[in-house]
């Protein structure tokens, strides 16, 4: 899954699509690559893995050989992290999916724009680019898109997403929502089953790839076709992509929650879902 990746950086070249999940998420192969039982399983004594796990941060091995993550350990460093993880997860998940922001939000980001984020060229050129942003309303909820858009664009948001109404905003339909399963995986690191961390990266992978398709970027050079959402075809397309990617997404967020209530325990879970509960509104 890392194969490309490792094998362009060791060559020094780009890739506009998928160095997003490297350098924005600052995803490590090698870290991809160091699986984990996850919270609540032990690995038990003599098995190949073992050893290894043993002497890796956040372990601990029972005095009958089981080796485990130390719970407790793990909370005490990152406790804050993980019921902050769980509340906005969990307020999250409690929307209903929007479907209706068509990925506008990277058309935003170049919006009369001079410089853009890749060096690719507008698939319709800046003027016509500007006019698909003119043409429809933007309604971007997730604050890191939306603190990506050009000053011209700010003010064209129905919303001013912040880091500190993040809780009150995420939403389960939004693709960028959707990858950040992958963050938060990575976040959580050994508390996480190795299963779930990789079906939390490929998601990203996968989303990533709408997000740029349906970008004004002409991918041409990467043998990739546009979903042209300026079109209705385009429009359709995207939400049908987009539909799925939220039904795969909530699953996993649901995994994530249920990651975060194990290691919390039952009563802190239940006061953290209670302290986020205004922000569900």
């Amino acid at each position: 899954m890392t194969a490309g990746h490792r094998a362009r950086k060791a060559r020094g070249e780009r890739h506009a699509i998928e160095d997003f999940l490297y350098d924005y998420y600052g995803t490590r192969p090698a870290q991809m690559r160091r699986w984990h039982p996850g919270v609540g399983t032990g690995l038990a004594p003599g098995a190949d893995l073992t050893p290894d796990h043993a002497r890796w941060k956040f372990y601990r091995t029972f005095p009958d050989g089981v080796v485990t993550l130390d719970t407790n350990g793990y909370m005490q460093a990152r406790g804050e992290s993980v019921r902050y993880i769980h509340g906005l997860l969990a307020a999250t998940a409690s929307r209903p999916v929007f479907t209706g922001c068509f990925g506008l939000h990277e058309w935003a980001m170049v919006y009369r724009g001079q410089e853009h984020r890749h060096s690719l060229p507008l698939r319709l050129g800046q003027a016509a680019t500007d006019e698909v942003v003119e043409r429809h309303p933007i309604r971007c909820t997730h604050f890191d898109a939306f603190r990506f858009f050009t000053p011209e664009a700010v003010g064209l948001n129905r919303l001013q997403p912040t880091r500190a109404t993040q809780v009150d905003l995420d939403q389960p339909g939004c693709l960028h929502a959707a990858m950040d399963c992958h963050k938060w995986a990575s976040k959580l690191g050994p508390a996480v089953p190795g299963a779930l961390a990789l079906d939390c990266f490929a998601l990203a992978a996968d989303i990533r790839l709408l997000d740029m398709q349906a970008s004004p970027y002409d991918l041409t050079s990467y043998g990739q076709p546009a979903v042209k959402i300026e079109t209705a075809e385009g429009k359709a397309e995207y939400i049908a992509r987009q539909r799925e990617f939220a039904r795969r997404a909530a699953a996993l967020r649901a995994r994530l929650i249920r990651v975060c209530e194990e290691l919390m325990g039952p009563a802190a879970a239940s006061a953290n879902r209670k302290a986020v509960a205004p922000h569900n509104q």
